[in-house]
């Protein structure tokens, strides 16, 4: 790349902090703007960048003012009104939103994508993950902290390139992959795409770009158009038989399981992995599929035993599915789902590993207009819990809509529910008749984690 300098408009997110680190670990002057400072922000600052949260051209620092020094990575959450954004448009700068940075650094690798309205992130840093315990190489862009790396961004030998392919304002667009995973194609992001049937026709355009001789991996029932003739197909499920899928699933303790991974070149047998839940066992099928179609097109099968080893030595990523309490009397878990089929899988997932235990759903709806379109499938989603405690929603990018508050799931939630303020949370649950808790949400929520872990330790 020609330039020396680049600055992030939106730093601190997931997506962004990743690119931020890889420019940071090659060399380059790096600087941004976020809104608030976070945990991601700190350390991108401790790394090097230099980062403020004001819109304000004057806190951009000096060497990052001339165009033909520095470019501009912007996220899509950043409004077109943003000062600096209008600065840097106005005054000749080479200006890309995220998506398109991540395809230009994908040119030239053997790229694997996951994509799909949830369970994307797992299973992605699930396929670094086996791309550096079956090759011992293998580099990664993720949407969340993997506990295994340490971080969202992996750097390592080979050319294979492991990314989360995100739906949101059509990004996944700029990705050429030659393994494409699709999880899901549920109706989400509608304030962009307006209906469900835009955002299936956005995943079948994603398919028509994987790459001649590629493959897609497709979860079973996922209803897309596929009509790229170039690229083989394979379906996978947690534990329908198709090409990828999981037999003899035995529930262990502390909702961990062994199972056999079935493949189109014969099973796995003896498999467990290092993270609870059925949900995740399906997502691991599904990176299992990625990594074996990388295999069979490299012409070198799976190693049984590195595979085995490297399922059982997952840690899973921050805020998903991430155990904070688990003992007898009390267990308290956090996840970051925020669309209603998260919610529905995570809360039935619990239901298996702990039967006939009672389950709080504490949950902190994301977006106004998500909550406005899905309100309805929320409520049957956390009906599945035993009682639910609801969070006024947390607005991100949007301003408010007149009627739109947590009120209208609420009022539909078959078991019964109350909303407290995000700083009564720790309190309000405290003084509850609890079992098993989990909080769920995008936002703000995970801020509540260590006070919640606290007090359920307390009663344990």
């Amino acid at each position: 790349m020609e330039y020396k300098n680049v600055y992030f408009l939106g730093i601190g997110g997931i997506g962004m902090s990743a690119l931020a680190r890889y420019f940071l670990h090659g060399g380059y002057a790096v600087a941004g703007y976020d809104r608030t400072p976070s945990h991601l922000t700190g350390e991108l600052e401790a790394e090097g960048a230099a980062v403020h949260y004001e819109d304000d051209v004057r806190l951009i620092p000096e060497g990052f003012l001339d165009p033909k020094k520095t470019m501009v990575v912007y996220t899509p959450a950043v409004p077109q009104d943003h000062g600096e954004y209008r600065y840097f448009r106005e005054h000749g700068f080479c200006v890309e939103k995220r998506s398109q940075m991540l395809g230009h650094l994908a040119e030239g690798k053997y790229v694997m994508a996951v994509a799909g309205t949830h369970g994307k992130t797992t299973t992605s840093t699930m396929v670094a993950w086996l791309n550096r315990a079956l090759t011992g190489g293998g580099s990664a862009f993720l949407g969340g902290i993997s506990k295994n790396f340490g971080g969202n961004l992996v750097l390592g030998d080979g050319g294979r390139l492991a990314v989360e392919a995100d739906e949101f304002d059509r990004s996944f667009l700029r990705l050429y992959p030659d393994v494409a995973v699709v999880t899901s194609a549920d109706a989400d992001h509608l304030d962009i795409y307006g209906t469900h049937e835009a955002v299936k026709e956005a995943f079948s355009q994603f398919v028509r770009q994987i790459r001649p001789g590629g493959s897609l991996i497709i979860k079973r029932g996922v209803d897309i158009v596929i009509d790229n003739p170039g690229i083989a197909v394979y379906r996978y499920s947690y534990d329908e038989p198709c090409d990828f899928y999981a037999r003899n699933v035995q529930l262990l303790e502390g909702g961990h399981y062994r199972y056999d991974l079935v493949t189109p070149s014969g099973a796995f047998e003896g498999c467990t992995l290092g993270v609870p839940g059925w949900v995740n066992i399906e997502n691991a099928v599904a990176a299992v599929a990625s990594v074996w179609c990388a295999a069979k097109a490299g012409g070198t099968p799976l190693d049984a035993d590195k595979l085995r080893g490297a399922l059982a030595s997952f840690s899973g990523v921050k805020r998903r599915f991430e155990f904070y309490v688990n003992t007898p009397k009390q267990v308290y878990m956090d996840d970051y789902a925020h669309h209603p089929r998260e919610l529905a899988a995570t809360l039935t997932s619990v239901r298996k590993m702990f039967p006939g235990r009672r389950i709080t759903a504490l949950f902190q709806p994301h977006l106004y207009t998500r909550t406005r379109d899905l309100h309805a499938e929320f409520a049957e989603a956390l009906s599945h819990a035993d009682e639910v405690v609801l969070l006024p929603i947390y607005p991100a990018r949007e301003e408010p809509i007149p009627g739109i508050t947590s009120e209208i799931i609420a009022r539909r939630v078959a078991a019964p529910c109350r909303i407290v303020d995000r700083d009564h949370l720790a309190d309000e649950v405290a003084a509850m008749d609890t079992d098993v808790v989990i909080s769920f949400g995008a936002g703000n929520i995970d801020a509540c984690c260590p006070a919640l872990a606290e007090r359920l330790k307390m009663k344990s």
